[in-house]
This record gives C-alpha cells, structure tokens and sequence, in this order.
C-alpha cells in the first residue's frame, strides 16, 4: 500500500469521527424535539448570554453538514458502482491492509474507532480502487518484476501496541504495578503520574512500535515479546527512569507472498498509469445523484 492510499484511508477514518459524533449529537436533539424543546432552548450560557440549540446546529452544518454528507454518499455510490460492475474485495484482503495500516499509523488512526469502522473504511477505499482500474490490463510478468524489486513494501515487521507511564524511581514503578493489581486503570494512571507529559495526555498510549522504529526503545520491545495481551510488565530502568509498560495488542510480523500481493501490486500499477485521483466523484452522474448541495455537485 503507498502512503497516498494510506492517507486516503486516514483521511475517510477522520471522517468516519465527524459523522459518529454528529450522530451522538443529533439523536439527543431529536429526543429533545420530541420531548417539546424547540431550536430557542438555550444550550450554554456565557453570563447573560445564551447559546440557543439553533445556533450549534447551524454552526454543526456550516462546519461539517458537506463534506460528512459527501462522505456518506461516497459511500453508497462506491457500493452501488461496485454491485454494478460485480467488483469484490475478499475478507483477506481487507484484514491485510487493516494490519498493515495499524502498524503504520495506528497512534494516528485508530482512536475512536472500532475495528468494524476501520475495516468498513479500507473495504470501501479498496472497493474504489477496483473500479477505478478495472479495465487496465496488467502482466502477470509486470506485476511479478514489480514484487521483486519491492519486496519490502509488502512486509510488516513484528509490532506490539504499548502504552506507558515513566516515574523516576523503581519504587515509584512497583506503587504503580501494586496499584494496577487493585484494580486502577492503566490509562488514568498514566495521565495522573507519568513523567511524559506527551503520552501521559493520551493515556500513556504510544501506538504501535516495531523494531523499524528508530524511536522504539528498545528495553520496551524486549519486555513486551515476553507479555501477553493486555498485561503489563515489570520495572524497566530507562535513561531518564522508570517505566511500566502495557501491552494492548501484538501483530505478529509477516511477509506478504506474490500471490497474496499481486491484486493490490496491479491496482497500484494501474493508478499510476491512469494518474487521476482517488474519488468516487466520477461515478456520481452514472448513479444519479442528486443531494441537499445541488444535484450532482
């Protein structure tokens, strides 16, 4: 996968944030309709001055309403185009470029969303991609030269999904450990009293780390191939102190055969001979289109 289709997929996850948080938003609103509270209601107050619920949802709109409503009609065009044209994608491949896209950009892509969300997203941008190259033709020679001499692009290293909280002392490190057999979280500890003030404000949680990160230390990838999902480790001395790390989830690392990668090699080979981009804009006319923008806009 290039890092242009790793982003678009990014870039559909940050979407997929926005449309569940106007949902979370809207359905109170509506709850709140029905009940008889109308757009005047106030819903803050600074001082004297109110913030009527009309107001939010305007600014909602003005903020979001095109580009999630956009968003959900991609969507439906993508998934209409691909009955249409009788285009699938396997579960296989979707689990693929759900691990690979984890190890890569996990820290940045995963937090909020479910893993159903995230594979729903990277179905529907390999969905894309397959009607969009469904008529370029390439060798099997091609794609095999192409596999070749890109080995290294369908390989993900072993990757473990850590959170930590750094003290200064062991026994700061083993209070820590003491707690988290009581029964604390991991997470509001780490925001309580690590030294990191970075990953403390996200819950200690670091993303993935692998060997191929220069940044991973490296007393944290040795104690982590000796834990167990979600399990924390021992006392581990650091430059700057101690740590106690938490192991969420380890992806065990893989070298992805030809045969495994030569659908996604022709569809990557085939985008950059068409050299368009990535959109399911084009389909919109052939399905009809019409929305609360303009039609077919």
């Amino acid at each position: 996968m290039s890092h242009k289709q790793l982003w678009s997929i990014i870039t559909g996850l940050i979407l997929l944030n926005v449309v569940t948080i106007l949902v979370f938003v809207i359905k109170p609103l509506d709850s709140a309709k029905t009940a008889g509270f109308g757009g005047d209601e106030a819903v803050a107050k600074v001082g004297d001055t109110q913030i009527t619920r009309a107001v939010w949802m305007k600014a909602l709109e003005d903020r979001y309403g095109k580009e999630v409503l956009s968003d959900l009609v991609d969507d439906k065009v993508i998934r209409r185009a691909a009955e249409k044209y009788k285009v699938k994608v396997t579960d296989n491949d979707v689990e693929r470029e759900y691990k690979v896209t984890k190890t890569m950009y996990g820290a940045s892509a995963q937090n909020n969303k479910s893993a159903k969300q995230w594979k729903q997203q990277i179905k529907s941008n390999l969905l894309l991609e397959e009607l969009l190259t469904r008529d370029v033709k390439i060798s099997e020679e091609e794609k095999k030269k192409f596999y070749d001499e890109n080995q290294e692009l369908y390989k993900i290293p072993t990757a473990y999904h850590l959170s930590q909280i750094l003290v200064s002392s062991k026994h700061q490190a083993n209070v820590i450990r003491k707690e988290l057999k009581g029964g604390s979280t991991f997470a509001v500890l780490a925001m309580e009293k690590s030294l990191d003030e970075f990953t403390a404000n996200q819950g200690g949680d670091m993303g993935f780390l692998s060997a191929d990160n220069e940044q991973a230390p490296k007393q944290y990838l040795k104690a982590a191939a000796a834990l167990k999902n979600n399990s924390w480790s021992k006392p581990i001395k650091m430059k700057d102190g101690w740590a106690v790390i938490y192991l969420h989830e380890k992806i065990s690392g893989e070298q992805f055969s030809f045969s495994e990668s030569k659908k996604q090699i022709r569809r990557q080979i085939a985008l950059e001979q068409l050299n368009m981009p990535i959109s399911s804009k084009v389909f919109w006319n052939e399905m009809k289109v019409d929305w609360y923008y303009g039609k077919n806009k």
